[in-house]
């Protein structure tokens, strides 16, 4: 751990002497030198994006919006936002959902048929 000052070390006493006593052995154990109280917060865990560089909020939006002026109820918007999520975070059921979507789409469109709406 870096050098503190004194003002730094006695508010880190204070903070150590503040502490439960298994919490105090905890920090013992490890080092009381090592222990920074001080410690700035890590990153958040970086916003996961798709392909196109886009998140989740952005592609729920864009699509939505893209529905404008057509009615739809919350429980489609929530099955959009399922859908994003799913796809953003690779998960194997949705992407077999979208690869189904997408066929079934296209055999509708071969066969002359409109899209379920």
């Amino acid at each position: 751990m870096a050098n503190l000052n004194t003002d730094e070390e006695k508010r880190k006493r204070a903070i150590f002497e503040k502490m439960s006593s298994r919490r105090q052995k905890q920090i013992m154990k490890r080092g009381y030198e090592k222990w920074n109280p001080f410690q700035e917060p890590k990153d958040p865990i970086d916003i996961r994006k798709d392909r196109t560089n886009r998140t989740t909020h952005m592609l729920v939006r864009g699509f939505l919006q893209s529905k404008a002026g057509e009615n739809y109820g919350n429980a489609y918007a929530r099955g959009v936002l399922e859908m994003a999520l799913g796809i953003i975070n690779n998960e194997e059921r949705f992407i077999g959902m979208f690869e189904f979507a997408s066929w079934y789409g296209e055999l509708l469109k071969k066969e002359g048929l409109d899209l379920p709406r």
